[in-house]
């Protein structure tokens, strides 16, 4: 995001899990920078009082962040979260990885989450897996301001 940003490029991000309510120390930093900026979760699944609902929140962002890909205003889209609404099912995959494939020229997309599926692996240009070792939550610590969000 940032070194789009120091390039002069115009940024988009949408949450696919993450809350607007929520106050992240990333969507702080982009609206200092003028980042468009689309929270349209509901929380963590495993929190989720109604997966329906959840879904229908997932489906949204998906509303607006495949319009987003269309429109050729944008030189970097992240996609945070946007595995999780493959995996669970809630927009197939195959929705997905059309609509990144016939994206706007010049536009380049981040998609990030756990276990991206084969299809949006084997479109992408870099995948990087990262793999947890040791965490915090782990050892009873809970999510810090400035570290987790």
């Amino acid at each position: 995001m940032s070194r789009g940003w120091a390039r002069g490029w115009r940024v988009g991000v949408v949450q696919f899990v993450k809350s607007g309510e929520w106050k992240t120390g990333e969507q702080k930093l982009a609206d200092h920078l003028g980042i468009e900026w689309h929270a349209l979760g509901d929380g963590f699944t495993w929190e989720s009082e109604d997966l329906d609902e959840s879904a229908a929140k997932a489906r949204h962002a998906w509303d607006v962040a495949s319009a987003m890909l269309a429109s050729g205003e944008y030189d970097l889209l992240i996609f945070d979260e946007i595995t999780y609404t493959m995996t669970f099912g809630w927009i197939p995959t195959a929705d997905i990885v059309g609509a990144i494939v016939d994206r706007s020229p010049g536009t380049n997309v981040v998609c990030t989450g756990r276990g991206a599926p084969a299809e949006l692996v084997a479109i992408a240009d870099t995948v990087t897996e990262m793999t947890l070792v040791k965490h915090a939550y782990d050892q009873g610590i809970s999510a810090r301001r400035g570290i987790e969000y």
